[in-house]
Formats: structure tokens, sequence, C-alpha cells
């Protein structure tokens, strides 16, 4: 027999927090209300994304007299150093929980973006940046991932598949809306409206509609326990230490970084790369269509299975269809072959995000699970800014995308050779009570 969890730190008979909850929730546990909360703040990184700032590229250039590579510098610049201040916001939010965090991240996201709308000069285009790509691609979507998983375990893949696919959704829909509104009032215009966005969204929804962990209402995770057993010793979570000691780390880190460059190199040229192989601009860009959807799909598939099998197979399963989808690229031709190539790149996408979100809570625990997941995401912002740069030299050099496509394959390649090398990873024990 199943019943909602007792309350853990709320003794009087006056307060019940399970009860005030159920006004709020339909079945009374806050968890899925997290869900919907993480989901929305991950939609709203898209003013920090590569496709959120690309409709902005070619009227800031023009505006401001600088040049495509300059520009190209700066935002290599600004995703690098962002990158390279993740693990302080891992670290913030095992010592101040997601609630405060994500307050704090969305002031700050907000406000550079309405300073975004008043650059004047290369200088302040590379600030913007830097603080876009830390506040907005980096820190925000890491502190939605990471409240999540303190409020599930059973369920955890699920629901980081539910906010990893609402997330990317809103990310993929970004740009047809940001481009209607640079056209019709400019790309100042367009910052601003972004930066009160996110401060009237993210900011209410921090505050109000976060708490950090179960026990703050009384609850526990999943919403239920199981009655005709006690409830289990909670677990002693890895350090970022003993987590880095584990090659199931380094798998999945590597996974991510490869990902990370290889999609976004793909991303990045798309129009060109598929216009090599006889496609229209049109066509080109219809394309990312079918890897939309195929990227929602496999999300919501690794969640629903990150917390059933054994996370090796399933980073080899995230690999293989990103090399396929490489090497696809090097024969693809327009019809039904440019389908499949979407179809198989777009299923790369998220999923070894996925894996990682969900594996390394059940894998090391969650007491320093925003030390550990902050290095993973300082790796995944900074691998973004190579791919195109790589992907562009092998170009310029070759007259092809090919040679870069046939190379980047060999990666995903080695990662799950390795993961299939690699020792089983360890759930950690029970504390002793």
């Amino acid at each position: 027999m199943y019943v909602e969890g007792p309350a853990q730190r709320h003794s009087t008979p006056r307060r019940n927090p399970t009860s005030r909850l159920r006004s709020r929730s339909p079945g009374g546990f806050y968890g899925w209300h997290v869900v919907g909360v993480s989901a929305l703040a991950l939609a709203l990184t898209a003013p920090g994304q590569t496709a959120g700032i690309a409709a902005f590229i070619g009227p800031v250039t023009a505006e401001l007299g600088i040049s495509r590579s300059a520009v190209a510098t700066a935002y290599l610049v600004g995703t690098l150093t962002g990158a390279a201040a993740m693990p302080l916001v891992g670290r913030a939010l095992d010592r101040f929980g997601a609630r405060r965090t994500m307050a704090v991240i969305g002031a700050v996201f907000g406000a550079v973006l309405v300073g975004l709308s008043l650059v004047s000069s290369l200088v302040g285009l590379t600030a913007g940046f830097v603080g876009v790509r830390l506040a907005g691609q980096g820190a925000l979507g890491l502190t939605a991932t990471t409240a999540v998983a303190f409020w599930f375990t059973r369920r955890r893949g699920l629901a980081l598949g539910i906010v990893s696919a609402v997330g990317a959704t809103g990310i993929s829909l970004a740009p047809v809306g940001l481009e209607v509104l640079v056209s019709a009032q400019g790309w100042r215009t367009a910052w601003l409206v972004e930066g009160l966005v996110v401060w009237a969204v993210v900011v209410p929804l921090a505050l109000l509609g976060l708490r950090d962990r179960p026990a703050d209402l009384g609850q526990v995770p999943d919403g239920r326990v199981d009655t005709d057993r006690p409830a289990p010793p909670p677990v002693e979570g890895r350090t970022l230490r003993q987590a880095a000691r584990t090659p199931f780390f380094w798998v999945v880190l590597a996974g991510v970084a490869v990902s990370g460059m290889l999609a976004t190199g793909v991303t990045f040229h798309q129009l060109d790369l598929l216009g090599e192989r006889g496609l229209s601009s049109t066509e080109a860009a219809a394309n990312f269509l079918p890897q939309t959807a195929a990227g929602l799909l496999s999300t919501l598939a690794v969640g629903a299975l990150v917390d059933r099998f054994d996370g090796r197979r399933l980073a080899v399963a995230c690999m293989l269809p990103l090399a396929g989808g490489l090497l696809w690229g090097t024969v693809v031709t327009p019809g039904w072959s440019a389908l499949g190539f979407g179809l198989t790149i777009g299923a790369a996408g998220g999923a070894i995000r996925t894996l990682e979100a969900g594996s390394f809570p059940r894998y090391f625990g969650t007491t320093h699970l925003g030390s550990i997941r902050g290095v993973v995401a300082s790796v995944s912002v900074g691998s973004t800014a190579f791919g195109p740069v790589a992907f562009a030299l092998v170009r310029d050099a070759t007259g092809s995308y090919g040679p870069a496509l046939l190379a980047g394959a060999v990666l995903p390649g080695l990662v799950a050779v390795a993961a299939l090398l690699a020792p089983r990873p360890t759930e950690p024990v029970p504390q002793r009570l």
C-alpha cells in the first residue's frame, strides 16, 4: 500500500505541508510542479543559445560596422569565458540551493540582455556574449535540470526527459519569433524585450515556484513511500573528486563534449553544408523540423530508460546516431535521404545530455551534484565554441565539409568503444543509521 510521504520537518498539526500543497498540485506531490517550472526556465535559455543569437548577427554587424569574423571571435571568447565560470555556478547550487541560485541567475541574465540592447562597440558585444552564454545557455539550464534531480529517484529520468523535451521545443521555436521581432522592431528592441521577459518570468518562477528539496515541504522524492517497508536510508553522495575517479564520469563527459562540438558545427553551417549536397536553402532550413522532432523523441526515450538500464549501454546508444548522422552527411541528397539525415542528427542532439542529467544523480548521489554537473556544464558550453570554427577551417582548406564530417564521426565512435570497455558504475551506498 502506498500513502503520501510523512512530514519530516513540520511537527505541528496546524502546518500540514502536504495538505497545503494539494491546492497547488493535483496529487499533492510538489515535484511535478518543479518539473513545470524547470521546463519553462529551460525554454527561456533560448536568448543565450546559438539559435537565439543567430537572428541578431546580421543586423548587429550592419549597424555597428564590424565584420562577421569579428563577431564570431567575440562569440568564441564569450562562450569560453562563460564556460570557465560554470563550476562556480555548480558550487553555488550545492551551497544555496536551486531556488535562490535560479533567481539570481534570472536577474543577471535579464540585465545582460537589456545591456546588449545598448551596446555600441565590439568590446561591449563581447562582454554581452560572456554574460548570455554564462547565465543563459550554461547557468540557467544547469539549475533547471539539477532542481528536478532532487525531487525524484525512481522517476528521475522520466521527469528530466520531460523538462529537456519541453525546453528543447521552446529553444527550437524561439528563432522564428525572434526573426519576426528583429525585422519589425530592430535588434535593440528585441534584446530589450528578451531581458524584460526573463525578468518577468524566471525570477518570480524561481522565488514562488521552486523549492530546493522535498524535505523542505515535508515530502519525499517521488512523492510516495511504501508503508510495508521502512523508508530507505539516505545515500551518501560522492564528491566531485570521487566521481572523477570513475571511468563512467569521463565517458559521459567525453560524450557531452563530442556531441556539443559536432552538433553545433553541423547546426552552424547546416545551410551551406546541405547546399553543398544539392539542397536548396529552403530545403536545408526545413531540415531543422525533422531534427527537432527526432530530438524530442530521443530525449523522452533516454529519460524513460536511464533509470532502468546500464548507463554505459545508453552512452553507446547516444553516440551511434551521432556517428551515423555525420557519415550520412557526406552522401546526403535531396528528398528522403535528407529526411533520414535530419532524423539521425536530431536523435543524437540531446540524448547524451539527458543521460548525463539522469545518470549522475543515480551513480553519484545529490549531495555534491551541483559541483559535479557544473564541471560537465563547463565542458558542454565550452565545446560548442570549437565546432563551428573547426568545420569552417576544414571547409576553407579542402573546399568541402566532407573531411570534417568523416573525421568528426570517429570521435563518437571512440566514446562508444570507451563506454563498452568501462567498468559498470556502482550506485552510492546508503548511510549507516
